[in-house]
């Protein structure tokens, strides 16, 4: 996989708990992968494939795709290059947003609907936030447009429900022992002994419940905490250390297969220049 030097990152200043990713004329192709924040974004040029969970989606210039925490999903040109803005927003912030705008006490967030918008409406709001951000001229701005944006959103939202499959105890351990256990090599047969299944019948239970494999999991896990640290300025060998990759040239390669660009080009985009 070539390295997409078309894409760039940036924390909002305004919003500190924004991500900004813009992509130009990008020929990166991403493996099924999933974040632990809200992600949503505008299509600017070309078109895509783009999959999330277990809908695909043919995407093009102006539509709006949404990703909920965790989902496990992967968008790729569908021919050439392909232009893109994205936001990635701190899920107990979103919460935190959508409480107000639904004005209803919860403790969880409220997922998208749909994996994508083409409401003019919706676009438009989307633009506006993007813009608001991107300018970093004002907080208040931002946080306004971003009200909008969710505002119009959750009014789509009517009296359908998401489905989603109630969590089992047994794999939600599985799943702990493996986020507290990221550095440790797991093995299959230990899991699936402790979960009280057989090796097969926990693979597929667990990728049912979750997205992706326990290996496949832990892995994009790693990645994301990988970001995390990267960006608080960590060396990039000791974050290979820490997360228990092999060596460093196997987190490089694992990192650029989620990201399309490599731990050292990420990182530059949030230290001091």
């Amino acid at each position: 996989m070539k390295k997409d030097i078309s894409a760039s990152f940036k924390q909002s200043t305004v919003l500190p708990w924004v991500e900004l990713r813009v992509a130009s004329q990008s020929h990166a192709c991403y493996e099924a992968h999933s974040h632990d924040e809200f992600s949503f974004g505008i299509i600017n040029q070309g078109q895509a494939n783009y999959r999330n969970r277990q809908h695909s989606h043919q995407i093009g210039r102006g539509d709006v795709v949404t990703i909920n925490p965790v989902d496990v999903h992967a968008c790729n040109p569908h021919e050439g290059t392909w232009s893109y803005s994205m936001l990635f927003v701190d899920t107990l912030k979103m919460g935190d947003v959508q409480r107000d705008v639904l004005q209803r006490d919860t403790s969880d967030y409220t997922p998208f609907l749909h994996d994508v918008e083409r409401h003019p409406d919706i676009q438009r709001r989307f633009q506006a936030l993007f813009e608001a951000l991107q300018s970093d001229s004002s907080a208040l701005q931002a946080q306004v447009c971003l009200f909008d944006f969710i505002e119009a959103m959750l009014g789509r939202w009517g009296q359908e429900q998401v489905g989603r499959m109630t969590k089992q105890p047994r794999l939600m351990q599985i799943r702990e022992k493996l986020l507290d256990d990221i550095d440790h090599t797991h093995q299959l047969e230990d899991l699936a002994q402790e979960a009280g299944m057989s090796r097969y019948q926990l693979l597929r239970a667990f990728k049912s419940q979750f997205g992706l494999p326990p290996h496949a999991y832990l892995m994009d896990e790693k990645i994301k905490r990988a970001k995390v640290m990267l960006k608080s300025g960590n060396d990039i060998a000791d974050v290979a250390l820490q997360l228990g990759f092999a060596d460093q040239a196997h987190f490089q390669r694992q990192f650029k297969k989620k990201l399309a660009v490599t731990p050292k080009y990420y990182q530059s985009h949030f230290l001091p220049k």
